[in-house]
């Protein structure tokens, strides 16, 4: 968007670990290889979770293409210390930021949580991205618990409406257990019409097998859900790796 290539949380390690021998292992390989992407300009990492903030990839990033990665406050100081050449802007809910012609980012609440390691749950932001451009705007989200659509809501009565929203849809069983961190497809779809999105990305599914559901039920519970709440599964679609969708105009 706005001539320039963005990646959100990227991930090319075999692994969401801190250890390259154990933890969830990927299911799929990525959409892309990584030696066939384009110039990389803007990394925006979310949280710092391992299935989002992946240093190996980063490093490899920075190397080769130096983009300008943004993120929530606190994981700046993770990501330096482990590349003290890379280029960090830090955000805190509410800030925004423009160094681009065509572009602003906006950083905005989610329901979720932090932590890297035993001592560290919540000493590092969270934080769902806006993106502002001339040709409409992106929400993008990536991990929060529905928290009763209060975020969607104030989404919405900030920026108005969205031309995309990438939501999460993966990751929510069991219920009692994932409910406040992690959104089900349903709860998606109500956030979508929540937040006045045009069209929405379903992402967070069938790279890792991270909880108890079956790695092909996020897509089928969207589906249904979509059908249950009569929106047309053309607005909301669940991309495969490699799969493109050409966002409508709005």
């Amino acid at each position: 968007m706005a001539g320039l290539n963005i990646l959100t949380d990227p991930v090319w390690s075999k692994r969401a670990s801190p250890f390259s021998f154990a933890g969830p292992k990927r299911v799929a390989e990525p959409g892309i290889a990584f030696e066939n992407l384009p110039p990389i300009d803007i990394v925006l990492v979310t949280h710092n979770h391992y299935d989002h903030l992946d240093l190996a990839t980063l490093a490899r990033l920075t190397e080769e293409h130096g983009p300008h990665i943004v993120t929530p406050l606190g994981n700046d100081t993770i990501i330096h210390r482990a590349l003290p050449d890379a280029k960090i802007s830090d955000m805190d809910w509410g800030d925004r930021l423009q160094y681009w012609d065509g572009l602003s980012i906006h950083a905005e609440p989610c329901h979720h949580w932090s932590a890297r390691g035993l001592r560290d749950r919540r000493m590092a932001l969270w934080a769902a991205f806006v993106l502002s451009t001339p040709a409409g705007k992106i929400y993008h989200i990536g991990d929060t618990g529905f928290h009763d659509g209060i975020n969607y809501r104030a989404a919405a009565e900030k920026h108005g409406a969205f031309r995309l929203a990438n939501l999460p849809i993966g990751a929510y069983e069991p219920r009692w257990f994932m409910k406040g961190q992690h959104q089900n497809p349903a709860e998606a779809v109500e956030g979508f019409r929540l937040c006045n999105a045009a069209h929405a990305v379903g992402h967070h599914f069938g790279a890792f097998q991270l909880t108890d559901e079956a790695i092909e039920a996020p897509v089928e519970d969207l589906s249904q859900a979509l059908s249950t709440a009569a929106i047309s599964p053309a607005r909301f679609r669940a991309l495969r790796p490699g799969e493109i969708f050409d966002v409508p105009a709005v």
